[in-house]
């Protein structure tokens, strides 16, 4: 009998071999993991079988629900602590494997006569097909006859042993299903680096005695945050109370994850079946600790309308990101999990937050989309703490570069107000073999690099410290004048006409004081055709005159950038509305006038005391988005306008809502803050190289002529 878990894992994973044929590697999992688990049921009941047998033959009758509620009472484990669970059926492992014609019958009689909640872990196993599939492949007696062999008994496998090797059997069969293990499993030592970087920072707390502590992941796939953030405080303190909670809408993933807490005889502590996003299972329960791998670009279609109906989602009112990526709703329902940040008697009031996202999240959606404004509420609240970026190929299914969150409600104090970019895309080490798109891993020594570069919070070439305000800026409209040449041509005049003969005459009269050429000034043109125009007639009167207008000019004009522009309209004191006060918590260049700052925002002095606006072009109009640190008007002086003199800002851009100009958006590129300029090789160099390719084709070629 194998005496660690390391050789207890090996030994269950040998069995496996016995499936060769009916199943793929990638499918065995689907035998040995639930079979693991119930021969570990087996034998953790087998002290109080006999008294749970007759206890059940004297409820023959009663209510399922009372029976089952007993009978959990009176299982009990090694230390006479009902167990939660129990099996009134008379079959066990070893009356198993002694009747081999009647395995499959027995078998499924056998699961049957768990308790409510083990029944419906193995109906998400979907076990009783596997059943059917190894007795018509002659293989499921074999099977059993082995696991009958293998004592799991608490006295010989005690939990945390038990765990481990569950955990190391679901670590195996996942890397062996490579394309799909990403689906609900995170390579461990991403998990890793995500415990440390989340529980780090409070191990003075976690290390006390007698401490309790929560942790809950809402994408739990097998478990495996749950079981490496459950290490992790048992490593550092074996008398702490951990308490951990799941939820999966995978059904085999789901009775994995529960079937581990089981088989680790955790108290208090659940994994609930069902979607995250619309079917909450732990609704009034707030965690210490949260970390999640959700699912990366998953549309959220399906769930939309659900999520329509509420007033907000999980306490956020915002808009909500686009309907093809889901995954910052699980970052929001995460957040609404939080505790409070101030709590009596309470030595770690608040929560801290891990959660995988790939790129997207982090700069998809301009201002004012949903994903802007969830990163925009979430920085404004002065959650977000820090974020890494990992290694490309470290997934399963996926070969993009992923990045770490880290969110907390309770910041130390050198956090408040800043947020911290960690580089560790580089710190990879390659695999001897891939599994699927997982070609790297980040070692034992990276992580604790990383970890230490998070607690440090210093600034170095692989990290970064920024204000929160750094990541925010406003986006502003900014116009160039629409230019116009006019010009009348037999092609269109050939147009006009067939849509508005009733204006033959004035189109005529107009070609012979105008002529054939050019013209780049629209503004006088218009003047002389419409006295024209009214002198023959006049336009249409109504929406059809309207109609010919915008026609005549679509037709007979193009744009030219060596045009002048057009004049939108003439209005008298124009300017006494643009003050100051349009730009509230800007700071104004001292020596900008009144009249400047009208010709800022599109206001130009004309005849007499009235002033102009330029018609805008829709097809030059542009956007700028300006750091929130830096003032709207300086900004535009300096980037915009002496690149492009006759731009003008959008007033029309004023969000009130936002207390200034522009919409507010938040985005964070790590590209840009780790970017490091390598400049090109020289061209002596690069001539040097095709010189020497060109002799060796040269070379070649003569070798296949010759």
């Amino acid at each position: 009998m194998p005496t660690n878990f390391q050789q207890l894992a090996n030994f269950i994973w040998s069995v496996a071999d016995l499936l060769r044929g009916p199943y793929r590697p990638p499918q065995y999992e689907r035998v040995m993991l639930p079979l693991t688990v119930l021969r570990r049921f087996d034998c953790v009941l087998e002290p109080t079988k006999a008294m749970v047998l007759k206890e059940h033959q004297k409820l023959k009758g009663k209510d399922e629900q009372l029976v089952d509620k007993v009978l959990n009472n009176r299982a009990k484990d090694e230390n006479g602590n009902p167990l939660g669970f129990h099996n009134h059926s008379k079959l066990d492992f070893q009356k198993l494997k002694g009747d081999p014609d009647n395995i499959g019958r027995h078998l499924a009689d056998y699961i049957s006569g768990f308790s409510e909640n083990i029944r419906l872990i193995f109906d998400r196993f979907e076990f009783e097909k596997e059943i059917e599939k190894l007795e018509e492949a002659n293989r499921l007696y074999q099977v059993v006859a082995r696991f009958a062999e293998t004592d799991l008994h608490p006295n010989v496998v005690d939990n945390i042993t038990m765990g481990l090797v569950f955990e190391d059997l679901i670590r195996r069969f996942n890397e062996a299903a490579n394309e799909t293990a990403g689906d609900h499993f995170t390579p461990r030592e991403v998990i890793r680096l995500m415990v440390n970087l989340l529980l780090e920072p409070d191990s003075h707390v976690l290390t006390k005695k007698g401490v309790i502590v929560t942790v809950c992941d809402p994408a739990c796939g097998t478990g495996g945050m749950l079981a490496e953030s459950s290490n992790w405080i048992r490593a550092h303190n074996e008398r702490a109370i951990i308490k951990v909670f799941g939820q999966d809408y995978n059904p085999r993933s789901y009775a994995v994850a529960a079937s581990d807490l089981l088989i680790k005889g955790y108290k208090d502590s659940r994994v609930e079946y069902g979607n995250t996003l619309t079917d909450d299972k732990y609704p009034d329960l707030r965690f210490d600790y949260l970390l999640a791998n959700p699912p990366f670009g998953v549309d959220w279609k399906a769930e939309k309308k659900t999520i329509a109906r509420w007033p907000n989602f999980r306490g956020y009112s915002g808009k909500l990101p686009r309907v093809n990526d889901g995954a910052l709703l699980f970052l929001i329902h995460m957040i609404s999990k939080m505790q409070p940040w101030k709590l009596r008697n309470k030595e770690k009031p608040g929560t801290r937050i891990a959660i995988v996202f790939n790129g997207s999240p982090l700069f998809t959606g301009g201002a004012g989309s949903g994903e802007s404004e969830i990163r925009r509420w979430i920085i404004e609240h002065d959650w977000l703490e820090a974020i890494v970026a990992l290694p490309e190929q470290m997934f399963y299914n996926t070969g993009i570069g992923t990045f770490v969150w880290v969110v907390s409600n309770r910041k130390i104090e050198s956090r408040k107000g800043k947020i911290q970019l960690i580089d560790a895309r580089e710190r990879w080490t390659p695999m001897k073999r891939s599994l699927g798109n997982k070609r790297r891993y980040i070692d034992e020594q990276s992580i604790e690099a990383v970890t230490c570069e998070h607690g440090e919070l210093a600034d170095s070439d692989t990290s970064r410290i920024f204000d929160n305000e750094d990541f925010g800026y406003r986006r502003i409209t900014v116009h160039r004048p629409l230019r116009l040449r006019f010009e009348i041509t037999a092609e269109r005049k050939e147009q006009f006409l067939d849509a508005c003969p009733e204006q033959l005459d004035a189109t005529l009269a107009i070609e012979e004081v105008l002529g054939n050429e050019p013209h780049d000034d629209w503004n006088r043109v218009w003047d002389q055709v419409q006295a024209i125009v009214k002198d023959n007639g006049g336009w249409t009167k109504g929406g059809k005159g309207t109609a010919q207008r915008k026609l005549f000019r679509k037709v007979f004009t193009e744009t030219d950038p060596e045009a002048e522009p057009v004049i939108s309209r003439h209005v008298k004191n124009l300017s006494d509305v643009i003050t100051p006060e349009l730009f509230p918590g800007q700071t104004l260049p001292k020596a900008l006038s009144k009249a400047d700052l009208a010709e800022i925002c599109g206001i130009r002095a004309s005849k007499g005391n009235k002033e102009l606006e330029y018609e805008p072009d829709p097809k030059l109009k542009d956007t700028e988005n300006i750091p929130l640190k830096e003032d709207i008007v300086s900004y535009f002086l300096r980037e915009v306008r002496p690149y492009v003199p006759d731009t003008w800002i959008d007033l029309k851009t004023v969000d009130e809502q936002d207390g200034g100009i522009g919409k507010v958006g938040y985005e964070i590129n790590f590209n840009r803050v780790f970017f490091k300029y390598r400049p090109p090789r020289p061209l002596e160099e690069i001539d040097a190289e095709l010189d020497k390719v060109e002799q060796r084709i040269m070379e070649l070629l003569r070798e296949v002529t010759e």
